[in-house]
């Protein structure tokens, strides 16, 4: 049952401590809006940008966005980039996405080890966009691409080298960019639209998968689907364990077994599929940890689930 508690719990990711690497606060972090100008198939009434505090004692950024009318990009860039760089998408149920304006600790980790970083916040199918559950992907895919785009030149990245990475319903997010990157969402409005927006590795962390009844995250398939949320058809459409590509990127997946708000069921599903496609695949599930990373180990020690995922996809040719 979707509670209060479930919808905040879901906001948490893309925003948790990391224990790996404490912010550098040398590390420059640019903001810019995705589209050129305004994001294709505006609803009417306009939506209008708002954002809340996620704790009325919280930092200043610790926010998330309950309606974005402006998809933005905020990139942390590393003092010493390696070439790699990371699309990742926060969750938030697509209720609202819980990602602040000067990155994240996740985008400061992946900088710290040279990765530059790049966090999207997308529009919400709830503000009622022409593209209606295809707007989060739009703006994923003009992601990929905008980074694409300023490969070697804007950005010391190898456009070879651009990973996903997504939490929660991010982690849905980015499991449809990997294997929706070739779907036609939008016209083209620029040289930028014509770049690839396939990612070479494809994180998903204590993700949303499926929109089908078995392992379902109620919360995010009502405000992903709406009115259509209890209609096989587009529950199967949106499900993203279903008609994986052969050309799917190499996928990790890694959750907590006991998350009391995205069933563990997600990330089986989705590595059964990947196994099933015979897609390059591994499967983490912790022991405790709830709805963010696992938890530490009784003597205060870390789990290091970056190193794990990094260490799975150098195997694959990323970040290095």
């Amino acid at each position: 049952m979707t509670t209060r508690r479930t919808i905040l719990a879901g906001g948490l990711a893309g925003l948790l401590p990391l224990p790996s690497f404490a912010q550098d606060t040398n590390l420059k972090v640019d903001r810019f809006p995705l589209w050129p100008g305004a994001a294709p198939g505006g609803p009417t009434p306009a939506v209008t940008d708002q954002w809340v505090k996620r704790s009325p004692t919280g930092a200043a950024d610790d926010i998330a966005w309950p309606h974005v009318a402006t998809p933005m990009l905020t990139v942390v860039r590393p003092a010493r980039p390696n070439g790699a760089a990371v699309l990742i998408c926060p969750g938030g149920g697509y209720a609202r996405v819980a990602v602040g304006r000067t990155g994240g600790s996740i985008a400061f980790d992946f900088a710290a080890r040279g990765i530059t970083a790049f966090e999207l916040l997308y529009r919400l199918p709830h503000d009622n966009w022409a593209a209606g559950p295809d707007a989060p992907l739009q703006d994923a895919q003009r992601a990929m691409r905008v980074i694409r785009a300023g490969a070697g030149t804007r950005w010391s990245v190898d456009p070879a080298r651009v990973a996903v990475t997504g939490f929660s319903a991010g982690g849905h997010l980015a499991a449809r960019l990997a294997s929706r990157s070739a779907l036609s969402t939008y016209t083209p409005g620029d040289a930028v639209d014509r770049l690839s927006a396939r990612p070479a590795i494809a994180g998903l962390f204590f993700p949303v998968i499926t929109m089908l009844d078995d392992g379902v995250h109620g919360h995010s398939r009502d405000e992903l689907l709406g009115s259509h949320a209890a209609d096989p058809v587009w529950q199967r459409r949106y499900a993203a364990q279903l008609d994986l590509p052969a050309d799917m990127p190499p996928s990790f997946v890694a959750c907590n077994g006991d998350d009391p708000v995205v069933p563990m069921r997600n990330s089986v599903l989705m590595y059964e599929a990947l196994h099933a496609a015979k897609i390059p695949a591994e499967l983490m599930i912790f022991e405790k940890g709830g709805h963010g990373p696992p938890a530490a180990h009784r003597d205060g020690s870390p789990v290091p689930w970056m190193d794990l995922f990094l260490a799975w996809s150098r195997d694959h040719g990323w970040p290095a």
